[in-house]
């Protein structure tokens, strides 16, 4: 059955982004773009040859969470660690410039601050390579996180734990933060990594894409009915209250508690990459409930600034303004955005 959401009700949750607080828990990380061309094979290897002609350093995994949530209005905090490094420097530096608070942050020197490193030429990514390391962290540092989040009170109303599957996030830090939010009625969101599928019990809503859902509980998608069939056994496994499942070019899909799934058609119209899309569904999805849309309409409005942000090259944010004007552009002269619900 086909839904219709008046676009004015969307648009309404976009503009009370700013009235909302959001922690963001997780991997930090700094992104390396290093842009060239290629016009030759190496003599050395049957390798290309990059021309490097720049170079950039973006703010990654889960701090590109809270530059999706700054660019999109909301006031964002955030947790997690660096290492004593130049990276961990530059990365709080810039956290700094933007006007995010550093105080959750925990400096360990034992650690490297993590790195990807993209090599991209003619908008096509080359090779990726990564510094790091994913031990996980000590029971002391988790509980530092676990106290900041605490510390923060009545300026937050949800988190988002952004799992890259670097060591930060671990079943003690989850519970921990789940249970405060319970007792505060905080929203719990998570992008997660399917080695840790397990620990995400209780959460409000967990985002998996198609491939992490399907192995987060041993059951492959590859058609509609596996996808129905894994959504519904990630709510009974996980206790959460609801399920969102990005599917790339085939959309999303949500599954509630009450047994209730609804599909949403993806709304891109070019697809450049996909680097840093799924922070951009967590984040909007997030500040969207905290900012007092339902479930539904939150997920509707994270569909279409996923859909901007694959139609931008590398690490990508997208703004308030352009997810209003992509909202109005998207429904045309219906002023309705269409779902299907399933059984």
């Amino acid at each position: 059955m086909d839904l219709l959401y008046p676009t004015a009700k969307l648009t309404s949750y976009i503009d009370r982004f700013q009235g909302a607080g959001v922690l963001v828990v997780g991997d930090v990380m700094v992104d390396e773009f290093i842009w060239g061309k290629v016009e030759r094979i190496s003599p050395e290897a049957p390798v290309p040859v990059v021309e490097v002609q720049r170079e950039v350093l973006l703010l990654g995994g889960a701090a590109n969470v809270v530059n999706n949530i700054r660019a999109l209005g909301g006031t964002v905090f955030l947790a997690g660690v660096v290492g004593k490094d130049i990276m961990g420097d530059h990365l709080t530096d810039e956290l700094k410039r933007i006007n995010v608070s550093t105080d959750g942050i925990v400096t360990l020197p034992e650690r490297p601050t993590t790195i990807k490193t993209r090599v991209i030429a003619h908008h096509q990514q080359m090779v990726r390579f990564d510094r790091e390391l994913r031990a996980k962290i000590d029971d002391e540092t988790t509980d530092k996180i676990i106290s900041y989040a605490q510390s923060l009170g009545a300026g937050i109303r949800a988190v988002v734990i952004s799992d890259y599957g670097k060591g930060v996030i671990n079943e003690r830090l989850v519970s921990g933060l789940v249970d405060y939010a319970k007792k505060k009625g905080l929203i719990v969101s998570v992008d997660p990594k399917v080695e840790n599928f397990s620990i995400y019990r209780g959460v409000t809503v967990i985002t998996p894409n198609h491939y992490e859902a399907g192995n987060g509980v041993g059951n492959k998608i590859v058609d509609e009915e596996s996808l129905l069939a894994t959504g519904k056994l990630i709510l009974s496994k996980l206790g959460c209250e609801n399920v969102v499942i990005t599917q790339g070019e085939d959309g999303m899909t949500l599954f509630e508690t009450t047994g209730d799934v609804l599909h949403i058609p993806t709304v891109a119209r070019e697809v450049f990459d996909v680097t840093g899309a799924g922070d951009t569904v967590i984040s909007t999805l997030t500040l969207a409930v905290a900012a007092g849309a339902g479930m539904r309409d939150a997920a509707l409005i994270s569909n279409y600034a996923a859909g901007i942000v694959v139609g931008k090259v590398g690490t990508a944010i997208v703004t308030a303004e352009e997810l209003r004007a992509e909202v109005r552009r998207a429904v045309g002269g219906k002023n309705k955005s269409t779902v299907t619900e399933k059984a």
